[in-house]
């Protein structure tokens, strides 16, 4: 046996073991995860998140999925020759929109990540809020046409789904009290799923490595009465805004924490869950 293998077997074992206190503090936890950004962008990257999801399963942590997919909606917008912008970084989506939407998030990109989960070894089901009317949402604002703000989370299909040990991936497409289809922005989805099953960690994925403060330096750790200052200073702005809004509410309605990271670090959950070492920005209502 050559040294540099030893060495690497020995690594190993340190870590696994360093990882028990972890394994034993989110034994039967609800994890919501919200994939998207760089987590989700090719083969190898899905590959990676989806064996550490599997993992997760098997140290007994609950993780439940929501995707988002931007980049493959802009694509598919753009192939269909129809228009679309942002408000306050949430897409603008007419009632030609939404159909196109409705068929990317809950068509191909939702099952190619259930499958990338399953060829992992896992029991991936491949959900839209619609199926058993998930989420009930109303309209978010005039201005944003057919895009949805949850305003009822019916968590009996979730639940059912993990104690028969499924994974839940769900696509962020909802609807309101009279059927219509509704686009809902992926990290308000998440959260509010994080908020109704009062899920111990809610993990916002994305492509940038956390909240900045005014220098441009990752924030660690920050409470959330920190966090409202940098939004009110317009520290906080653009796409971040809606994950920073996602983080405070589902905080203030009972999620534990949340954790804002960049997806495209190799094992970026596993990272943040079972080691010391943070790989996003934690918020918290009080930081210890």
């Amino acid at each position: 046996m050559q040294d540099y293998d030893k060495i690497d077997w020995i690594t190993s074992a340190k870590t696994l073991s360093e990882a028990l206190p972890y394994l034993k503090r989110y034994d039967s936890a609800t994890i919501v995860i919200k994939l998207g950004g760089a987590a989700m962008s090719n083969i190898e990257n899905l590959s990676s998140f989806a064996r550490d999801i599997v993992l997760m399963k098997q140290c007994k942590v609950n993780p439940i999925i929501i995707h988002g997919g931007g980049p493959m909606i802009n694509s598919a917008l753009e192939k269909w020759g129809v228009s679309f912008n942002f408000i306050d970084g949430k897409r603008v989506t007419d009632e030609s929109a939404v159909k196109i939407v409705e068929m990317v998030l809950s068509g191909d990109l939702n099952k190619n990540i259930v499958s990338s989960i399953n060829s992992q070894g896992g029991n991936g089901v491949g959900i839209s809020g619609k199926d058993a009317s998930l989420v009930i949402c109303e309209k978010d604002h005039p201005k944003l046409g057919f895009v949805g703000k949850p305003i009822l989370i019916k968590t009996k299909l979730i639940t059912t789904l993990v104690e028969n040990d499924f994974i839940p991936v769900i696509s962020p497409i909802g609807t309101n009290e009279n059927g219509e289809t509704f686009n809902i922005n992926a990290d308000t989805m998440a959260g509010s799923i994080a908020s109704a099953l009062k899920a111990d960690r809610l993990l916002l994925l994305t492509d940038v490595e956390g909240v900045k403060d005014q220098n441009g330096e990752k924030i660690e750790k920050a409470p959330l009465k920190e966090i409202k200052k940098l939004i009110n200073q317009n520290i906080i702005k653009d796409g971040m805004i809606p994950k920073v809004n996602t983080a405070i509410d589902a905080i203030e309605k009972g999620v534990r924490a949340v954790v804002i990271l960049d997806g495209s670090i190799q094992n970026a959950c596993l990272l943040e869950l079972f080691t010391d070492h943070g790989v996003g920005t934690l918020i918290r209502e009080e930081i210890d």
